[in-house]
């Protein structure tokens, strides 16, 4: 098949590329309408380059032509009525969870071998654990996020600058967005229709979800309290004063079904000192900054929220596993750590006053170590460093 056009994303074909042609099954796993489908479009025009001798075949379970394929046995009846027996096949399969048991014909294929497997997907728990299961140490999992503000620029055609910030900020990263004019009523009407499709599609369908309303509701709870430590207790309590009766064990079933949904992002509580993880509490982040809007509303009270937000996720986008640090009574937004290193980020607005400064230098300054430390805000003349920790303009960061 000929790929639609697509602008290239490096950081992703970068990350995939030294698994092309090994035995590992390798899977995009990302929110619906982060651009998963156009990985693989990437990864069939550079493997074509690569090995033109080879044959592709590509299933996307979206498309009509593609809904006879149910389940496993479907899926290899198809792949064993098209495969060219003498040439080495490059398989893609997009939206692999709605194929029924869909890893055991990826075992299948993988124990015959002559065949690349890559899927997509939209249920971080449905395939990590069914893959993990059938297929451990055999497979590996790329997570795809909407634009960085990198990439943000370069699909718009933008040069950096303070409107450009202020429109990834609103917008955020669908990549999609690149076809639309970024106007407040188109864009956001096309982000709710999104919105409403992971709702609908990814959880109401998915998990047989029967009290759609608490779902929205809750999707947009979290919306309202992006950076505020969330549990299934204190939402039951704020409910109970909407006079809605939801038993805890239901919230807990929520908050998972919209995780796996990847429409949130959970950050579970770090202790620096005792480095241990705490059971209770967790914040949530939106994978993309214009879904929440689009549940809440853009609201410039909401700054604060914004801009924790998007220093989030992109030290998600970056490789960071990011958690939310404790150190006694003080809080460091994001501890992040990859590659063995590990980086400590404070986020506000601006450093307006000497209490303000304080407070987020000290939060840092209080961490017995000397890894990187960095507060970042929207102060467009940023006021170098203090004792060590770095201060970054907001824009400056999420280029690095």
């Amino acid at each position: 098949m000929k790929t639609p056009d697509y602008i290239e994303r490096p950081i992703y074909l970068d990350r995939v590329m030294p698994y092309v042609k090994k035995d590992i099954i390798k899977i995009f796993i990302g929110q619906r309408r982060v651009g998963k489908s156009y990985m693989l479009f990437q990864l069939m025009d550079r493997i074509s380059t690569l090995n033109p001798d080879g044959q592709q075949i590509y299933i996307n379970k979206e498309l009509y032509e593609f809904t006879n394929i149910r389940n496993a046995e479907d899926l290899l009846n198809y792949i064993a009525s098209h495969r060219q027996s003498d040439r080495y096949l490059s398989l893609f399969i997009d939206e692999l969870q709605d194929i029924e048991g869909f890893e055991t014909a990826l075992r299948s294929l993988q124990a015959e071998g002559n065949v690349d497997i890559y899927g997509t997907g939209s249920n971080a728990k449905l395939l990590s654990g069914e893959l993990a299961t059938y297929l451990s140490g055999r497979y590996i999992e790329i997570k795809v996020y909407g634009l960085s503000y990198g990439e943000f620029l370069t699909f718009h055609g933008l040069e950096r600058g303070s409107s450009s910030l202020q429109s990834y900020l609103k917008f955020g990263g669908l990549p999609y967005l690149r076809h639309l004019s970024l106007d407040d009523t188109v864009v956001f009407d096309y982000l709710k229709n999104v919105t409403d499709a992971i709702l609908l599609k990814d959880i109401v369908s998915r998990y047989d979800i029967r009290n759609v309303s608490f779902l929205q509701r809750l999707a947009r709870f979290l919306a309202d309290n992006v950076g505020s430590l969330v549990t299934a207790r204190k939402i039951s309590a704020y409910l109970k004063s909407q006079k809605i009766k939801i038993s805890h064990n239901l919230v807990l079933d929520y908050l998972t079904y919209l995780s796996n949904a990847l429409l949130v992002l959970p950050a579970k509580r770090y202790e620096i000192v005792g480095k241990k993880i705490f059971e209770i509490g967790e914040k949530y982040y939106f994978e993309d900054l214009g879904i929440r809007h689009a549940l809440v509303g853009f609201r410039p009270t909401d700054i604060n929220k914004v801009i924790e937000n998007v220093i989030f996720t992109h030290l998600k986008i970056s490789g960071y596993d990011v958690s939310v640090g404790q150190i006694g009574k003080k809080e460091v937004d994001f501890v992040c750590e990859k590659d063995a290193e590990r980086l400590y980020i404070q986020a506000t607005y601006m450093i307006t006053d000497d209490k303000v400064r304080d407070r987020e230098y000290g939060n840092l300054l209080a961490i017995p170590d000397n890894y990187p430390k960095k507060v970042v805000s929207m102060d467009t003349v940023p006021g170098g460093s203090y004792q060590g920790v770095n201060h970054i303009y907001l824009e400056d960061f999420l280029l690095f």
